[in-house]
């Protein structure tokens, strides 16, 4: 089993940065033939998820419906630091997925990659990587 602390610097409110390649690297680091990786952010206003990678619009129309869902300013947010609409979008993305590796690869569809879900920046942020083997 190993663990791995990764930082990471976004650069807008809401944006999707693809992880895939780093967490395949840490896969290869690992030596791991077979196992579960598990990559888990620690914020509440972040999250981590799988979507397309070949077309950049999906990204685009990501961003632009979730935030045409979840305006950031509504009269009717309670919480006070004027970030409730990045709490709720981090709650739907959830903060950490778990992915099967065979023979030292990621199992995804040919289309997916790994996005790390920015939600309340840009800021400077963490996320963690357990792989464990079989």
């Amino acid at each position: 089993m190993k663990t791995i602390k990764k930082s990471i610097i976004t650069n807008k409110r809401t944006e999707l940065l693809d992880i895939t390649n780093i967490i395949q690297k840490e896969i290869n680091d690992s030596k791991f033939n077979n196992g579960i990786v598990v990559i888990f952010t620690p914020h509440t206003t972040a999250g981590i998820t799988i979507n397309e990678n070949a077309d950049p619009d999906v990204k685009i129309d990501i961003d632009y419906k979730i935030n045409k869902l979840i305006p950031k300013n509504d009269p009717n947010y309670l919480h006070s630091e004027g970030n409730s609409d990045s709490h709720l979008k981090s709650s739907i993305f959830s903060p950490s997925i778990s992915l099967i590796f065979e023979d030292n690869k990621l199992i995804l569809g040919v289309w997916q990659a790994i996005y790390f879900c920015e939600f309340d920046g840009p800021r400077h942020r963490k996320y963690y990587i357990k792989i464990i083997s079989d």
